[in-house]
């Protein structure tokens, strides 16, 4: 298994050790730890890609606009999906689940994380 699925991996323990009333996660200090871990995980996927494109350790996005840039202009140059993507996972992970803590459903956050996999396993591949 690939390092950004094990962040994904160690983000859904975390959220595991949430409990779940009425289908929504009263542990909130666990779901923002969960999201951030898979925020993460997310960020070391496309800079393991940005790796094998040829950049150097030094090369990488330290900010947010860098990782937008960076996916514009190495990986999808002509498709905006990933980056799309990308703005969602962190709108939805970082600053909602993890910055601002208003993650609650457990629909939504297993959704989330669902989007989370399936954008790694695609950046990575």
């Amino acid at each position: 298994m690939n390092e950004p699925l094990r962040y994904l991996n160690n983000a859904k323990e975390t959220l595991g050790r949430s409990p779940i009333e009425e289908n929504q996660y009263t542990g909130g200090k666990y779901v923002k730890s969960a999201c951030g871990i898979a925020y993460l995980g997310v960020l070391k996927a496309i800079e393991d890609c940005l790796l094998k494109k040829g950049l150097s350790k030094k090369e990488l996005p330290k900010k947010v606009e860098e990782y937008r840039k960076a996916i514009k202009k190495h990986v999808s140059a002509n498709n905006g999906k990933l980056l799309r993507q990308f703005d969602n996972l962190y709108d939805e992970l970082h600053i909602a689940g993890y910055y601002r803590g208003m993650l609650h459903s457990a629909d939504v956050v297993k959704g989330v994380f669902k989007t989370a996999k399936a954008f790694i396993r695609k950046i990575s591949s």
